[in-house]
């Protein structure tokens, strides 16, 4: 149950104040809302849920932004870099794979216990048939081992693969792997956030949650790239790119 009160959020929306950080997910995870406004309202809960939190990521993607994390990442244009993964159920995808059958969409993710991503993939779910009519796909890509990505896809009712990025491996390829820093270790591992089980190493990395959409002949169409990983790729934006590269693929396969 809300505690008395609500708070006031850009765009005229109002959200009710909320006893936890569960309780604020689930609220907002299932707004009748943009992908945007749903990852603005949890942000702007967990400010005082989780008092010092949310200024403890503004200093870690202030050290990232510093060095432009990311920003070398493939930029549209250029040819996206092969991978093989196993998928959720341990099988070997690769990029050609889920290019034989139209563009896709590839989503970073940070992991199954990271509320941000938990709420971009419902939000990704629910768009998941208008991708399909569109001749287009999506994959996810984390660096969580096969039992917590299926865990991940099934709370995100994802009807699409969701890839294991061993060590960050192809993460890293991309200039995309980033370390949390001594701070954010502390304050995820006190919040019994277990990366080294999830992952399988002791690292403490994750990817910035980026996406990519490409093209059947294999090219960057577009992409969303933020040290932020408050901040994602809207679905108007990403359906948009997927069209414009179904468009443009159609285009070039005429005689």
């Amino acid at each position: 149950m809300a505690v008395a009160g609500s708070r006031h959020m850009g765009h005229g929306m109002t959200i009710p104040a909320f006893n936890s950080v569960e309780e604020a997910f689930l609220h907002c995870r299932d707004m009748d809302a943009s992908l945007s406004e749903r990852l603005e309202a949890f942000s702007d809960a967990t400010r005082y849920l989780i008092p010092g939190y949310q200024e403890a990521v503004d200093r870690m993607v202030g050290r990232l932004k510093q060095f432009d994390a990311g920003q070398a990442a493939p930029m549209p244009g250029d040819p996206m870099p092969p991978f093989a993964m196993p998928d959720d159920k341990g099988r070997i995808v690769t990029l050609d794979d889920l290019l034989n059958d139209g563009p896709l969409a590839m989503t970073f993710h940070r992991g199954h216990w990271c509320p941000y991503c938990r709420i971009n993939t419902r939000a990704l779910a629910e768009a998941q048939a208008r991708i399909a009519s569109d001749g287009a796909h999506l994959a996810a890509i984390m660096p969580e081992r096969q039992q917590f990505a299926a865990t991940f896809k099934a709370e995100g009712q994802m009807r699409y693969p969701v890839l294991t990025d061993i060590d960050n491996g192809y993460a890293l390829s991309l200039n995309l792997a980033v370390w949390v820093g001594d701070e954010m270790q502390r304050i995820l591992q006190s919040g019994g956030r277990k990366l080294p089980e999830y992952q399988g190493n002791q690292t403490w990395v994750l990817p910035i949650p980026a996406t990519f959409i490409v093209a059947q002949d294999g090219l960057v169409k577009a992409r969303f790239i933020d040290p932020d990983y408050r901040n994602r790729m809207t679905i108007e934006d990403l359906l948009a790119a997927l069209k414009s590269a179904q468009i443009q693929g159609e285009s070039e396969r005429k005689p």
